[in-house]
């Protein structure tokens, strides 16, 4: 039987730029009280697991509320990283439409291959994020593991794991610090279950950040 590696990835807790609607991308935001509360829930609901490795994003948000699940364990994984949104960084979509109306408007036609002037496409990203994912799949074959991580991040594996593609509008929720249980075999990711937040109150669910 081939081994497979059971993930419980998690998007980070909130930040004031998240509150605010601010494209955050590689800005290295810290997190907000609502979002150290939100590690500290959701590592009281993952109490009872055992996991047999911690990766996080090196981004502080994400870092910190790894830190309050796993502690000490927890590696960093640079590929974990969100997006980086080039020019529209720090910006409010509203913000980016009104200084920079030629990326927004390719950003939000989802021009796949536009590095949104100086950062990443989409379809780079995809490309470095699951390659991320997959090198963790095949080093803990057989083994539990948590990934602490973005939203953009989030987004794509489950395009992944459901077969949606990269174009589609999003149609599922990727709520901050909500916990998405996932199974990565030999050939492909399933989703097992997603966006639980049965430990948290109200959680944003905005992308970009």
């Amino acid at each position: 039987m081939p081994k497979k590696t059971r993930f419980c990835l998690m998007r980070h807790g909130e930040t004031d730029w998240n509150a605010q609607g601010r494209i955050q991308g590689q800005i290295d935001i810290p997190l907000n009280r609502t979002g150290e509360s939100q590690a500290m829930a959701a590592a009281q609901s993952l109490a009872a697991e055992s996991f047999d490795a911690a990766y996080s994003s090196d981004l502080l948000r994400a870092w910190a509320t790894a830190e309050a699940v796993a502690g000490e364990a927890v590696l960093a994984e640079a590929q974990l990283r969100e997006r980086h949104y080039g020019t529209l960084q720090s910006l409010t979509m509203k913000e980016a439409k009104a200084l920079h109306p030629e990326v927004y408007r390719r950003h939000v036609e989802w021009d796949l291959h536009f590095d949104l002037d100086g950062g990443e496409s989409l379809a780079g990203f995809a490309k470095r994020a699951m390659a991320g994912l997959d090198s963790l799949a095949r080093r803990h074959a057989g083994e539990k593991v948590l990934v602490v991580t973005h939203g953009g991040v989030l987004d794509i594996v489950y395009r992944t794991a459901t077969g949606r593609s990269l174009a589609a509008r999003r149609d599922f929720p990727i709520p901050n610090a909500a916990l998405n249980w996932l199974e990565r075999d030999e050939t492909s990711w399933r989703v097992q279950l997603w966006a639980d937040q049965r430990h948290l109150g109200v959680a944003l669910d905005e992308l970009p950040g």
